[in-house]
């Protein structure tokens, strides 16, 4: 690069960047050929057509900002498979190929010009913890679908500005989505369950895998039934970040939480999940219930009787507790 250096807050262009860094001039995602990098180019006039709302999320966790942005795919369901999905797999294994994410912001044009300028924010990469999730939005047809939100953290001095932020919910606002949608995994189009694909960089705990599998399992065993089932993304007035629920059960009206492991540190974190999140389902105070993968210690057992949260565990084939005490 010849000594070439960017500063986050930097103006520039695409142009410019693909000579520095390579790549192409086209697309939001552009994986450079040449270098170790990833550029990604965020413009809000557009995304927004596509149900993309990219940028910091007012609220931080004990491994400080994060920054959301979109994968690639305006059409049908994003993925990480195939040609459609190239791009998205290129972030999912950035670490493990060795690449920066480097992001910029549109900005404006160049005066008498119709070239885009670039507002460089510097370099970042996917959060270890969780380094995506899947949500639904509406296409520019209506179209309901899902999409893959990246979670990204700063690496070094970045732009911080509230100029970038996503913006606080009005209103709360909660919407009914499929159930897959909150899958650990994303399986190829056409319910082929077993591709999958995820960060290789961070390795899958025994626990993300099991979930996956339990709500699968719990999804299949609830169809049979011919119950309508499906989850809520929930956005809370005043924050940026969404939630989302694992399994909601219309026909019983019951609302889940699913671990993948039955320790104690789950089920109490499934315990305040639903709490929280009960006082936005309508209708008013659906029963909440646990479904883990093995039945946990007697003492916990104790723990969900004290807070009427029902208890389902998967035995073999079979799942226990079911049909649950609807306790009024």
């Amino acid at each position: 690069m010849d000594g070439f250096s960017i500063e986050p807050g930097q103006l520039t262009t695409r142009a410019e960047m693909q000579r520095v860094f390579g790549g192409g001039e086209r697309e939001g995602i552009v994986p450079s050929a040449t270098t170790p990098n990833i550029l990604i180019y965020i413009d809000h006039d557009s995304g927004e057509e596509y149900g993309y709302e990219d940028g910091w999320l007012d609220e931080e966790d004990d491994l400080g900002p994060v920054f959301e942005y979109t994968g690639r795919g305006r059409n049908g369901h994003q993925t990480f498979l195939g040609q459609a999905g190239a791009r998205n797999k290129a972030i999912l294994r950035h670490v493990d190929d060795g690449r920066s994410l480097r992001l910029f912001i549109a900005a404006g044009k160049i005066p008498d010009s119709d070239t885009k300028r670039q507002r460089y924010l510097g370099e970042f990469e996917l959060d270890a913890r969780q380094p995506y999730t899947i949500r639904e939005a509406n296409d520019p047809l209506g179209n309901r679908r899902r999409i893959i939100v990246f979670r990204m953290r700063p690496q070094g001095n970045v732009q911080h500005t509230q100029e970038d932020a996503i913006p606080p919910a009005e209103t709360t606002k909660v919407q009914q989505v499929s159930a897959n949608v909150t899958a650990n995994a994303i399986a190829e189009p056409g319910g082929n369950k077993s591709v999958s694909s995820r960060r290789s960089a961070q390795p899958s705990t025994v626990a993300e895998h099991r979930k996956a599998q339990l709500l699968d399992a719990y999804l299949d065993f609830l169809k049979r039934k011919q119950h309508d089932v499906f989850a809520h993304q929930i956005k809370i007035a005043g924050t940026t970040s969404t939630l989302k629920t694992d399994l909601y059960d219309e026909s019983e009206h019951v609302l889940y939480s699913i671990k993948g492991a039955s320790s104690r540190e789950e089920v109490r974190m499934a315990v305040g999940q639903l709490k929280d999140y009960r006082r936005h389902i309508k209708p008013d105070r659906p029963h909440l219930a646990v479904l883990l993968p093995e039945k946990p210690h007697e003492d916990l057992q104790d723990l969900l009787r004290v807070e009427e949260i029902s208890l389902v565990y998967q035995d073999s084939d079979v799942f226990v507790g079911y049909p649950i005490d609807l306790r009024s």
